[in-house]
Parts: C-alpha cells; sequence; structure tokens
C-alpha cells in the first residue's frame, strides 16, 4: 500500500538541510508519526488510514504544533525550501483565498461548502495549503516537499479541490461553467464560485465558456478575477470589464489587497440571485520565484530554449528573411526580448496559431509555445499545417511541470505536413531552418528542452534529418550499439564516459539514416534506443517499424511528474549515472532478433 510515508519521507528528508531546526524537528516527528501509522493495523489519530487529505489533517492534529501562524510567511518558506514556484501569483490571491476560507468556501472535512469552489487559477494551490496549514488542518512536512515529488504545486482533488489541474489554464472557467449547468439541470440553485486570473481570461475556452453560460442562462455562476495585470509578461491592457458584464450581468470592483474587502463583496454576491462576477484588483511581482540569495549566486546559466531569440536573430541577419514572431506569454522562455520583435498574444494560444494563417507566403512564420500550450491549439495547429508556408513551431519542453511524454513532441509527429526536431546545439536549430527554407510547404516544429547542458561534441547540423556517431564504431562489426533522438543524446553522451559503446544521434524524430549507418545497427546483436520523450509510438519504435531493427526502447513510460527538471531524469530513468548502467547491461551478448520492444 502506497502511505504517507511513501509519498513524503523520501522528498522531506532530502529537504531536511534547507530547514531551520525548528521545522527539522517537527518534520522528523511528523515521519516519525508517519512511519507508525504505516505498519500493518495501524491507526493514525484514532483512525485507519484513508483519502490524503484526511490523512494529513489526521497528521496534524497529532503534531499540533504551528511554527508559523501567518499563511504569507508560510508561502515564502515553501518556495525558499523548494527553491522555485509562483510566490507571486500566490501572494496576488492570498486575500483572496483567506477569503473564500471565512466565507466556507473550502471545506475543512466534511463534504461540500457553502457553495462549489472551482480554482481556474490553479497555481494558487500553495496558498490554500499555507492557509490550511496555519488554520491546522495540514502538518508541515508536505509543506517542505512542494515541487520535490511530495506536494504537487497545482490543484488536486487528491488535496481538496474539486478539479484537478492536469491541463492549461482557462479549463476552470469550463469546469465551472460545467458544473453550474449540470447543478441547473438538476433543478438547484447552489452557486459555483470560480477563481481565475485575468491573463488567464485570454485564453478562447474561457471566452467560448462564458459566452455559453449567457447564452443557456445560468444563474449560479459567479466569476473571481485576480486582475492584477500580469500573466508571465504585462498585460497589454487591463481586463475588459464591460465584456465581464455583458455576460454575467452583475459586476463588483475590490481591492483584493484587502481580505476583509473581499470577503465583504464575494459574501454579498454569494447572496443575491443571478450569475455575477467580482474583480480584484491585486498586484504581482515577478512570476518566477528567486531565491534570496540568487544575486550571490550569479546569474543562471540560460536554458537551451532560452536560446531561441539570439538563435532566430542570426537566422535573420544570415538570410535577411522577414521573420513574424507570435508566442502566448512565453516570450521570456525562448529569450525573444532584445533579439527579435515578438507579438504576445497573452495566452490566447489558438490565437497565436491563427495570426499565420493570412500572412505572406514568404515571410516566416514562428509560434513559440510550449508542450502545454499547442494542446489547447491542436485544431488550429492541424489547419496551419496544410496551408501556411513558412511555418515554424518552436514547441518547449519543460518537465518541471507540465505535460505529457507523448504530448511533448510524438503527437507533433503525426500531424499533416509536419517535420518535427529537438537540436541540441545552434547549430542544428540553425539547420533545421534551413531546412525549413528549402521546404516551406512542411510545417518544421523544432522542440526546445528548456534545461541547462554542454552541448555535444559532434551534432547533425550537416545533414539534419540524418545521424552523427558522437561515439564511433569500431573498425570490426559492432556487437551494441546506442541510437538517441535530441536531449537524450546529450543525457547519453555523459553517461557512455569511458564505456566507448557505439552511439548514433539524430535530432529528427524520423530519422534518415544513411545506409552505412544502418548497416552497423544492423550488425548489432543489442540495440538500444533511447529518447526522452513518450517510447511508445516514438522514436524507437519508429526505427523498428521503418527499418525493421531489433530495437530495445527506452524512453519515458508514464506521464511526467510534477517536479523539477532535476528530479525528473532519475524518475523516468534518465539520469546519467542509471543510463550508464543501462549501457553496461547493454554489453551483456544477447542473440540478435530477440530484443523486447521496451527495454
Amino acid at each position: 500500500m502506497n502511505t504517507l510515508y511513501d509519498r513524503f519521507a523520501g522528498p522531506a528528508r532530502a529537504a531536511l538541510p534547507r530547514l531551520t531546526p525548528a521545522e527539522s524537528a517537527v518534520v522528523l516527528r511528523e515521519l516519525e508519526r508517519l512511519e507508525r501509522s504505516a505498519r500493518p493495523g495501524a491507526v493514525l489519530d484514532g483512525r485507519s488510514p484513508g483519502p490524503l487529505l484526511d490523512g494529513l489533517r489526521a497528521l496534524a492534529g497529532e503534531v499540533p504544533e504551528r511554527l508559523y501562524a501567518d499563511s504569507a510567511d508560510v508561502l515564502l518558506r515553501m518556495h525558499e525550501i523548494a527553491g522555485s514556484g509562483n510566490l507571486q501569483s500566490n501572494l496576488s490571491s492570498l486575500p483572496l483565498v483567506r477569503a473564500c476560507f471565512e466565507l466556507g468556501l473550502v471545506p475543512d472535512g466534511g463534504e461540500g461548502g457553502t457553495a462549489e469552489l472551482i480554482v481556474g487559477r490553479g497555481h494558487i494551490a500553495p496558498a490554500f495549503y499555507a492557509e490550511h496549514y496555519v488554520r491546522g488542518a495540514l502538518p508541515f512536512t508536505p509543506l517542505a516537499t512542494l515541487h520535490q515529488g511530495g506536494l504537487t504545486g497545482v490543484v488536486d482533488r487528491e488535496l481538496g479541490f474539486r478539479n484537478t489541474m492536469r491541463y492549461s489554464l482557462g479549463v476552470g472557467v469550463a469546469q465551472a461553467v460545467s458544473l453550474a449547468w449540470e447543478l441547473t439541470r438538476r433543478g438547484t440553485d447552489r452557486k459555483v464560485v470560480c477563481l481565475a486570473g485575468d491573463g488567464e481570461l485570454h485564453e478562447g475556452v474561457a471566452f467560448e465558456a462564458l459566452r455559453f453560460a449567457h447564452d443557456v442562462g445560468l444563474t449560479n455562476l459567479v466569476l473571481v478575477v485576480d486582475a492584477n495585470a500580469k500573466g508571465i509578461e504585462p498585460l497589454a491592457k487591463p481586463v475588459n470589464t464591460g465584456y465581464l458584464a455583458a455576460y454575467l450581468g452583475r459586476l463588483m470592483e475590490a481591492d483584493g489587497r484587502d481580505e476583509w474587502a473581499v470577503q465583504a463583496a464575494l459574501g454579498a454576491l454569494l447572496t443575491l440571485p443571478g450569475p455575477s462576477v467580482l474583480v480584484c484588483r491585486t498586484s504581482k511581482g515577478e512570476h518566477s520565484f528567486r531565491p534570496s540569495d540568487a544575486a550571490a549566486r550569479g546569474p543562471a546559466r540560460p536554458s537551451f530554449a532560452a536560446g531561441a531569440g539570439r538563435m532566430l536573430a542570426r537566422h535573420r541577419e544570415r538570410t535577411g528573411h522577414e521573420m513574424a514572431v507570435f508566442t502566448p506569454d512565453l516570450a521570456a522562455r525562448f529569450g525573444l526580448r532584445g533579439h527579435v520583435p515578438y507579438t504576445n498574444t497573452g495566452l490566447a494560444e489558438t490565437l497565436t496559431v491563427g495570426m499565420t494563417l493570412s500572412l505572406p507566403q514568404d515571410t516566416l512564420k514562428v509560434v513559440a509555445t510550449d508542450a502545454m500550450y499547442y494542446m489547447d491549439s491542436l485544431s488550429m495547429l492541424t489547419e496551419a499545417t496544410t496551408s501556411v508556408r513558412n511555418l515554424l513551431v518552436l514547441a518547449g519542453r519543460s518537465w518541471g511541470a507540465w505535460g505529457g511524454a507523448h504530448n511533448a513532441t510524438n503527437l507533433l509527429g503525426l500531424l499533416l505536413h509536419t517535420k518535427v526536431y529537438e537540436p541540441v546545439t545552434a547549430a542544428e536549430f540553425a539547420a533545421c531552418l534551413a531546412r525549413l527554407g528549402r521546404d516551406p510547404a512542411t510545417t518544421h516544429v523544432v522542440s526546445m528542452v528548456d534545461a541547462a547542458f554542454d552541448p555535444p561534441g559532434e551534432d547533425c547540423s550537416a545533414d539534419i534529418d540524418s545521424g552523427v556517431w558522437l561515439t564511433p564504431p569500431g573498425v570490426e562489426r559492432a556487437d551494441a550499439a546506442v541510437v538517441t533522438f535530441g536531449y537524450a543524446g546529450v543525457l547519453v553522451d555523459e553517461a557512455n564516459r569511458g564505456l566507448g559503446v557505439p552511439h548514433l544521434h539524430c535530432a529528427a524524430l524520423t530519422p534518415r539514416l544513411a545506409p552505412a549507418d544502418l548497416a552497423v545497427l544492423r550488425g548489432c546483436r543489442r540495440l538500444l534506443s533511447v529518447e526522452y520523450n513518450g517510447a511508445r509510438g516514438g522514436f524507437g519504435e519508429g526505427l523498428r517499424t521503418r527499418h525493421l531493427l531489433p530495437v530495445e526502447v527506452h524512453g519515458v513510460r508514464r506521464d511526467i511528474a510534477r517536479q523539477v527538471h532535476a528530479r525528473q531524469l532519475p524518475l523516468h530513468g534518465m539520469a546519467p549515472d542509471m543510463l550508464r548502467e543501462r549501457l553496461a547491461r547493454l554489453l551483456e551478448s544477447r542473440e540478435a532478433g530477440h530484443a523486447p520492444a521496451h527495454a
């Protein structure tokens, strides 16, 4: 059985060096209690193990000491311990979260509250955890594991939220409308309160959901907007209260920094008949949390994805090609500012792709999006791949929190007239753009890894559709070899140092391998493919089906968990030391033709 101890003990013990003495003492007491409760037949706080939130409430009762009395202080410590997160977003909504507790919208055990609460602004979940903690309903241990494999940073059913956030922003508004509609069909006037952000309302699904709510005459929806004038970047204009009032009727505004003002306004709307909207004027600092000692450590090493702006600028200088760049609030992630002009569509993913549809054919159209965001615009992206020339999609790949392995790259490879690449050097990136120039009718999707790494000594820039031997085979027939796609090549290259397993690196998801390279691979007794990607239907299986190679496929076997990148690698068997063990086993003899489909 997967117990609370199993879930939290490892991440919490790993966090101990970052805790204060008082925090460490409390965590160790809580872990000792969890370990005892994990034994067969044990009970916690007089109860047998049950749902996650119930178990955590019980632990909070067993170890009632509160280290902090202000949830803002708790939020800061959670982010300091994790070293990452969205502290400012959580602080922006904290007065609103506190008002929800005071109004009984957040059930403290038992069923339901005064109304149904949908948190569309799902990344403010830590604000709820912090408020639960100061109210005695959560222990400290899970707070010390935020983003580190214990406590998820977004709303989740297991932790008391109505809906799990597994997808993009804006979907919470649709979830709230869905619930309000269902309650209406059942003949109840129970209110549904949806917490959203002003940047989130840029999403197409939010517009569609509010239009539907108006057209079907929903009277039980209360939309609460954290209007801080920022998404990741500052918004071009303040939230349009006119359109919100047109769809939802009654509109009130409140100082969102004053929890009593928010509580009074929201409390009034809960008692008044009909749909309504509350706009809370708040403020927000930098989107991503930076530890206080970050300046002393110097600037963080930029990720490969963050070099996209510089590499696009070099392409423009080299070719003189006219360029139009669109991004849904992700300019910082791709390092666009100061390098190339761009248009921020403000989290409107479908519009981001749609803006390319009628531009001149010769214009290089760049959509700088995300492994999560492009899913919202998949239908429009399909339309674009069949009609737009010179279309480059920069698909960011961050394993910090979002997206399934298949969504990241493999799914895009299924679109018509599309080629998918994952470059790991600037020369490979340039080769992708050069190939687009030669084949403008094919959309080129360039997967941009949001991680910092040293590029390999060789790359596929001479022929972006082929492969290059990072570790060449010897003059005699190779008994074993490894073939990698994209970023996995960097990891395997590090793991292979000193082992000398012949290693063929590819930047193309569907490579066109040279006859000589295929001859080497076909002569191997054991052949391994590695991709930091979903294995089913991906790179390695493509090698099996296209070339009938007896490949053992090593890839991500399940969904990407909500953890920072450094913890993703060992979780999915991609850490260099783990890959080194896998390569060492590859050198063991096996009869050719009997390799399993998945390693």
